[in-house]
């Protein structure tokens, strides 16, 4: 496997279609009809998930939901959808909370790159704005090799890797996710080239083989040590695509212990701001344990 030696670092980019400014700007919509002094408190922003349209509404807006919500829809026909997320993402399941502001469903088809993803907004993790990130890291995996995927959700990963004529293991813990990953596999005709696993990817007595060429780990918060335990699963001279939150300023020393544990970092990033300060981070790591 010919991976780039020469550490790189670029910035990700959005998807113009899955996490957009609303047409015109959402403040210059709600203009006349949320007093001008309460528009501040409204982003531009908001994700789109299929026909869904996930925003983040302040406390102090309450009484103007329903009105955000109506204009959305009003101006992107394409969306039938509003959802207000109340809670942010947590427990083992990684779902956040959201209310229904306008529509029926939580349930939608997504489309990126090809591929389409049926999923339960509310009862699984599916972030958008990564995907150039997931097709950054498709780009690089080759028909025939062994990939690895834990945490895997519906298979946003997992699925474009084996469309290319990747063998992929898949692994998923919650049961929403793992329901959904089993419908797109149909969905998007991968059976043949995918094997999926509805356990704990921290164990690996559940994974059918041993040696992987690419291993790639969308690790949920506060689980890093997901990497220690995978790392050893790649062959040497493997590719490790590792997702971790982190601040700017930690950056420096992960990158230094990561070389210390034997792997030669190829390229770095931040994938987006989680919170005030933090962000996701994936790191390109060619698995060279020292002997």
């Amino acid at each position: 496997m010919g991976h780039k030696t020469k550490i790189q670092k670029r910035s990700c980019l959005l998807v113009l279609h899955t996490y957009i400014p609303a047409i015109m700007g959402l403040k210059a919509q709600l203009r006349g009809i949320i007093p001008d002094q309460a528009l501040c408190s409204i982003s531009d922003h908001f994700d789109v998930i299929g026909d869904i349209a996930v925003i983040s509404i302040p406390q102090e807006l309450s009484d103007y939901k329903q009105h955000i919500a109506q204009e959305i829809i009003s101006r992107r026909r394409n969306i039938y959808t509003v959802l207000n997320k109340v809670a942010k993402v947590s427990g083992e399941e990684r779902t956040a909370k959201y209310e229904i502001l306008a529509g029926d469903t939580t349930v939608t088809l997504h489309h990126e790159f090809g591929f389409a993803y049926r999923l339960d907004v509310s009862r699984v993790f599916f972030n958008t704005r990564l995907s150039c990130e997931r097709m950054r890291v498709i780009d690089q995996t080759e028909c025939g090799e062994r990939v690895l995927v834990p945490f895997c959700g519906v298979g946003p990963f997992a699925i474009p890797a084996a469309a290319k004529g990747a063998q992929v293991v898949a692994v998923e813990q919650n049961p929403d996710a793992y329901f959904w990953l089993e419908e797109n596999v149909s969905l998007n005709k991968v059976r043949k080239n995918i094997i999926t696993i509805h356990g704990d990817a921290f164990d690996t007595g559940l994974l059918p083989h041993r040696q992987f060429d690419r291993v790639i780990i969308p690790a949920p918060y506060g689980m890093d040590g997901i990497l220690d335990i995978l790392s050893p699963l790649a062959v040497r001279g493997g590719m490790i695509h590792f997702y971790t939150f982190k601040t700017r300023n930690e950056i420096p020393a992960l990158i230094e212990e990561y070389a210390q544990k034997g792997f030669d970092l190829t390229y770095y990033n931040s994938c987006g701001n989680v919170a005030p300060g933090v962000s996701r981070w994936v790191f390109d790591l060619v698995y060279s344990p020292r002997p």
